[in-house]
């Protein structure tokens, strides 16, 4: 594939480290921590070291300030090795960029150098078991008493929220104004009445734990409300149409991994004394998928370039990336596994890793029926 023609010397420099540290230190872990179930501590401490936390956060506190399109960059490479990882790392900015979009000076000063430096990481705690896709109707309560709120309730989905330092977490501060009563909070796993509850036992991205939190009277310093009663569902709202794109890059990453990984072994499995990569049936699937991956990137990297130079209203653009290059990374990742043939199927090929890792894609930061009526509502409107 031709290289990225647009792309800045910065942003090559960002993806090339990014593509050396998934390739030395990520794929060769990748299976072992996905067998296991386990979180891939050395990684996330490697990815810290060399300055891959902070991608997205300005200059001025301690970050690189690479934007979206770095953010994207960085998912694709690290989701190639390993989509587990790319959650985790994925999680900070997910996390920490609400802080950026509306927290105070004091609190950005106070989080964002030490998520710029891996001291800590954060995590995104908006679902509930009645609030999925629709965010709106979360039941998490938050109850004003002096200096601090009193939180009650219980969050599930949170990725990576087990090892975060912070969260930036989502209550209502009166049920019945909906959306309108939302409001975000920075929660540290310290506070009294937090606690984390199960992890779940999930198909795919295992390296990445997804836990459910639960707040009983929990303690949270008004200091730590996030931008002012209400304004939650906006900022939730706001925040994802900068990680979508990067959503939309880790699917790339796991659809170009399977990619590879087919095209390779369509040229080495011989069959009817010649590679199988010489039937035509196999070459047009390679070729479908090859127009699926570069399409997806493509549209992801439409919408990081909108995002960095400041367009308002990405929604549309945001929710045409995550969606296509999702379903992108769900047609690629089966097709791949059915070019390996009934070795595909087994654990000893990482493309059924990639399949059961690509089917969350479709689901997780607003499922692909949801960025459908997303669309659809940007192009006719509320009816």
């Amino acid at each position: 594939m031709r290289e990225l023609y647009y792309l800045t010397d910065e942003q090559r420099a960002i993806r090339d480290l990014a593509r050396e540290i998934a390739r030395e230190k990520i794929a060769p872990v990748a299976a072992y921590h996905d067998e296991t179930e386990s979180y891939p501590e050395e990684v996330m401490k490697f990815l810290a070291q060399q300055g891959m936390m902070g991608i997205w956060v300005p200059e001025a506190y301690g970050g690189t300030d690479a934007g979206a399109m770095g953010v994207s960059l960085v998912a694709e490479e690290i989701a190639w090795a390993c989509a587990g990882t790319a959650t985790n790392w994925g999680a900070t900015p997910l996390g920490g960029y609400p802080i950026l979009l509306a927290g105070t000076e004091e609190q950005k000063r106070r989080y964002l150098p030490r998520l710029a430096a891996g001291e800590i990481l954060a995590a995104y705690s908006l679902s509930e078991s009645a609030a999925g896709s629709d965010a709106a109707a979360l039941q998490t309560t938050a109850a004003r008493k002096g200096d601090r709120y009193i939180l009650n309730g219980s969050k599930l989905w949170c990725s990576n929220g087990s090892h975060a330092g912070v969260i930036t977490l989502f209550a209502t501060v009166d049920r019945s104004k909906g959306a309108k009563g939302i409001t975000a909070f920075l929660v540290e796993p310290g506070f009294p009445g937090f606690a984390v509850g199960k992890k779940e036992k999930k198909m795919g991205i295992r390296a990445s734990p997804t836990v459910a939190f639960h707040l009983e009277n929990c303690e949270v310093p008004a200091e730590n409300r996030l931008g002012a009663e209400g304004e939650g569902f906006k900022i939730a709202m706001r925040t994802l149409d900068f990680t979508r794109p990067m959503t939309g890059a880790t699917a790339v990453g796991v659809a170009q991994a399977a990619l590879d990984a087919a095209v390779g072994y369509a040229r080495e499995r011989r069959q009817f004394n010649q590679p199988i990569a010489a039937f035509q049936g196999v070459q047009f699937m390679l070729a479908d998928m090859a127009m699926q991956v570069h399409g997806a990137r493509l549209m992801v990297h439409h919408v990081a370039s909108l995002v960095d130079r400041g367009a308002e209203g990405t929604s549309l653009e945001s929710s045409m990336a995550k969606c296509f290059a999702a379903d992108a990374a769900m047609r690629v990742t089966t097709d791949a596994v059915q070019v390996f043939g009934g070795a595909g199927y087994t654990r000893e090929f990482p493309v059924e890793r990639f399949m059961r890792d690509a089917k969350i894609m479709q689901i997780y930061e607003g499922t692909n029926q949801i960025q459908r009526l997303v669309i659809a509502q940007q192009l006719v409107g509320r009816l």
